[in-house]
């Protein structure tokens, strides 16, 4: 039989009017009990009518998230995180994949909204900011994770994508690597802007430049990386870089595909460094090099800051900066030796 809320009243040892504060996020309840309170629900299976709550203006305890593709070893790693952080605090999530494509943020933000979620958080790239304006103008909480919206106040929890860079740069010219590359994201990607101005700040302070050819727009994907790292490394050997940094590691293990198909050895001939240390960085071969972003304490991060938006207790908007970390592996080296 379905429990009801009489159940999970009895089983928890409280009112009804308790279990119903519970669920609409009322009354003065302290966390504790109110995290008691939601591990009968899930004891007992107990699932209120979202639908109902939707129609009476309640909380529906959900929350929706845009990211440029699920299947992005990254953005999947960023997903899980925030549901388990959702689900601590009683929350579902919807998970929607947008290609970076205005068209379907737009129809995306617009379906949120038909199903009623609490909260939308952000993590996907847009050129036109006017598709959040409705959202705010009806109070829906907005939270941005890995991109920035600077002229929106929003909350935003991102990784130092400049410092990262920097690091990058630096690893390379520690290394003793003249002739450099970048695999860079869409322009629209403010997280890859910041990666390619701190890698280029960096080689410039260390007296070296960067050709506006050796600077790759790609899409976010493998193919593309692979693509773009094959016309770089097919270049006559007095022009090829010795060094390709890649602002994803989706678009480092095309640059790998590449050296492979063009017989070149990785690091002895190219070294590649990628960005984010997904799980797909130590499995590679050679195993990748990687700016490491902190994906767990960004999706915990993030969710916190939302709740604080559906509570109103949050009156400026944080813009919370996570250091990113080199992890140096076996793809990098000083150009004609092994490290």
């Amino acid at each position: 039989m379905k429990a009801t809320i009489y159940d999970v009243a009895r089983e928890a040892g409280v009112s009804i009017a308790a279990v119903s504060q519970v669920m609409n996020g009322k009354g003065k309840i302290s966390e504790e009990r109110r995290a008691e309170i939601l591990k009968v629900m899930e004891k007992l299976n107990y699932q209120p009518s979202v639908i109902a709550s939707a129609l009476t203006g309640k909380k529906t305890y959900t929350l929706g998230l845009l990211v440029p593709d699920i299947s992005n070893p990254f953005f999947a790693e960023i997903a899980r995180a925030v549901e388990d952080q959702g689900h601590e605090m009683g929350y579902s999530l919807v998970i929607c994949s947008t290609d970076n494509k205005d068209e379907r943020v737009e129809r995306y933000l617009s379906l949120l909204q038909q199903k009623s979620v609490d909260g939308m958080i952000i993590g996907t790239g847009m050129d036109n900011k006017e598709m959040l304006k409705p959202l705010m103008d009806r109070s829906i909480p907005i939270v941005m994770i890995a991109r920035e919206m600077q002229d929106l106040a929003l909350h935003t929890v991102v990784c130092d994508d400049f410092v990262g860079g920097c690091m990058a740069a630096q690893h390379f010219v520690a290394l003793g690597h003249k002739r450099l590359a970048i695999l860079a994201e869409h322009t629209k990607v403010t997280s890859s802007r910041e990666r390619v101005k701190g890698f280029v700040h960096t080689l410039e302070e260390a007296g070296m430049t960067l050709s506006d050819h050796h600077v790759r727009n790609c899409r976010y994907t493998a193919e593309d990386g692979k693509r773009e790292a094959l016309e770089l490394l097919e270049l006559p050997p007095a022009e090829r870089p010795t060094a390709l940094f890649c602002c994803n590691d989706m678009l480092a293990i095309g640059a790998l595909q590449a050296a492979k198909q063009l017989k070149l050895r990785v690091p002895e001939d190219v070294s590649v460094v990628g960005f984010d240390n997904t799980i797909l960085a130590s499995v590679t071969d050679p195993p990748l090099t990687t700016i490491a972003q902190p994906i767990e304490p960004m999706g915990k991060k993030v969710v916190d800051l939302l709740l604080l938006e559906l509570k109103k207790k949050s009156q400026d908007k944080q813009r919370v900066v996570m250091r990113p970390e080199l992890i140096v592996r076996q793809s990098t080296g000083a150009p004609g030796h092994v490290e």
